[in-house]
């Protein structure tokens, strides 16, 4: 499932098309991808609107149209935006097509676990402003932290980054980064973290968020041609599926387990777990 930092990567695929009219909408009738949808509504609203500009918030993109119109994709477990040229010919997977004049803007989902949203007026649509506040912003501070971990009190830590509700975009590789950087093991309760525990939870957060979007989605309007290429060796995203795989820190070999409903990895050697209370 595509994470904060991926949904950004692929979101600025997009904005290639930001500022350019819509010709033609080109779409599936029927696929998952338009549960809840009215397509029709999608093909009026988008024919000959211009693409104003998008944004990312956790797992969800944003792009708005002239005419108040709004749409939203969620990328699921296999979606991927691409833009390919005027005479692009679409595939079997090619779902949701935006003709352009000097190009075609594609949402291509073979498992179609993604989706499509629309939404038509001068305020943004309530599926998008109802999302938790960024983790990066603000409101998200210590005290938010130590609130919803202790109303999560009897969860695995490693649960509680899943929910979206306070860790919006987290998901696993991101939450097993967290970890292993503030050295908690994934199965302590979310109540048992001490004050400077939560502390580096809140610390580790914010940094993996920051460093996953400058390296995966880019500085600026930098976009890497490979979706994980600038990610450095020294991060535990690169060893965390290796069979044998090492801790880039204490070079101690890791541990993969399923915690709270997810395949966990993580370091014994630098993550401990103390008995929970």
């Amino acid at each position: 499932m595509p994470e904060l930092a991926e949904v950004e990567f692929f979101r600025k695929r997009w904005s290639a098309g930001h500022s350019a009219k819509v010709l033609t909408v080109r779409l599936h009738e029927g696929k998952k991808v338009f549960r809840g949808c009215d397509t029709g509504q999608i093909k009026r609203g988008l024919t000959g609107a211009r693409l104003v500009g998008s944004e990312t918030a956790a797992k969800q993109m944003l792009f708005r149209f002239s005419g108040s119109n709004w749409l939203g994709i969620h990328l699921g477990m296999s979606g991927e935006l691409r833009v390919e040229p005027p005479d692009y010919r679409a595939t079997t997977h090619d779902h949701f097509i935006l003709v352009q004049k000097l190009r075609q803007l594609v949402f291509n989902d073979p498992r179609m676990f993604g989706g499509v949203l629309f939404h038509h007026g001068k305020a943004p649509p309530a599926w998008w402003t109802k999302i938790a506040p960024a983790i990066l912003s603000p409101a998200f501070t210590v005290d938010a932290v130590e609130a919803f971990l202790r109303r999560r009190a009897r969860a695995p830590i490693k649960a509680v980054l899943l929910m979206q509700e306070r860790f919006p975009g987290v998901g696993n590789w991101m939450a097993d980064e967290i970890l292993w950087r503030a050295a908690i093991h994934p199965k302590r309760l979310a109540g048992s973290l001490s004050p400077a525990e939560v502390r580096a939870l809140h610390r580790e957060c914010r940094k993996v968020c920051r460093l996953a979007l400058d390296t995966i989605a880019g500085k600026g309007r930098y976009l890497p041609a490979n979706l994980n290429a600038h990610i450095p060796r020294s991060w535990l995203f690169w060893h965390r599926w290796e069979d044998g795989g090492l801790c880039p820190r204490t070079k101690k070999p890791l541990h993969r387990e399923e915690v709270g409903g997810r395949t966990t990895c993580w370091s014994p050697a630098r993550q401990k777990l103390i008995r929970n209370m």
